[in-house]
């Protein structure tokens, strides 16, 4: 019995489907999905398909890629914002997946107690140099070709702005983490990176805006996290925070990860760990 991990499968490309179906049944283990499934529904709701087959429970918080706000159908209007999200999590709950929206579940396997915690909190640009302005960062980042496709994509509808809707959501979450136990260690779940000295991002280092925020800095330590999952950079690595593990656990683009190996070999064990 583990607790595994795997983060951006960019299910748009035939290939990384193709995989995803042939992954193995591990009908014991529990899976955690953070983030950048598809940008479409279909292909959401394929993987869902397969991840209720294969595990025993599954863990999804949302990627940018899966807010996109882009049609289902030509000529028909996109799904944006708020409202493609809580669709999102209404489809997860048809098959059984946990979301950001439901109530924590404890891990009671190898590793001992832990509470599982799905987050969605996005991002609000504060993870930029301190010399660069709000007002002036697609700018910064464009001057490297680092723009994140969001800002065409990613509606935040109805808050007014990006950085509203991740204050709320941070807001939101503080409050249920505060809930939780004292002295119970948790498993916390972010498509982000919580602290910006984890973005390890060369080939695109003014990206780093889309990254996350800064509210999130210390919330490993303020609520327990024996480990950190997070997915959005592509950079598959592990790194050690004050006695918290962080796992970036995406597979990314059929180009960054070997297809001869199948996706088995890039699920990250969690629990029981290392």
């Amino acid at each position: 019995m583990k607790l595994r991990a795997i983060s951006d499968l960019h299910l748009a490309s035939p290939s990384n489907r193709e995989a995803l179906d042939e992954l193995q049944t591990a009908p014991d283990d529990w899976l955690i999905v953070a983030g950048d499934i598809a940008e479409r529904f279909e292909h959401i709701k394929f993987a869902f398909e397969v991840f209720e087959r294969k595990f025993a429970k599954v863990f999804w918080v949302p990627g940018n890629h899966d807010l996109w706000a882009i049609p289902e159908e030509r000529d028909q209007p996109a799904l944006a914002g708020e409202a493609r999200y809580l669709a999102l999590v209404e489809l997860a709950r048809q098959y059984g997946i946990h979301t950001p929206e439901d109530p924590y579940e404890t891990w009671n396997g190898p590793g001992g107690a832990h509470v599982v915690a799905p987050l969605f909190l996005l991002y609000d640009y504060s993870f930029r140099p301190q010399d660069i302005k709000r007002d002036d960062v697609v700018a910064w980042a464009r001057a490297q070709n680092s723009v994140c496709a969001d800002e065409t994509f990613l509606d935040p509808a109805p808050w007014d702005s990006r950085e509203d809707w991740c204050a709320s959501r941070c807001r939101e979450t503080e409050l249920r983490l505060q809930e939780v136990p004292d002295g119970m260690p948790t498993i916390l779940i972010n498509h982000y990176p919580l602290r910006r000295d984890l973005i390890h991002i060369p080939r695109i280092p003014r990206f780093t805006p889309w990254c996350g925020t800064v509210r999130t800095e210390d919330w490993h330590q303020r609520f327990n996290a024996k480990v950190v999952v997070s997915g959005h950079l592509h950079t598959r690595r592990t790194d050690w925070r004050d006695d918290t593990r962080f796992e970036e656990v995406s597979l990314g683009y059929p180009k960054q990860w070997d297809r001869r190996l199948g996706i088995e070999a890039y699920l990250r064990d969690i629990l029981p760990g290392e």
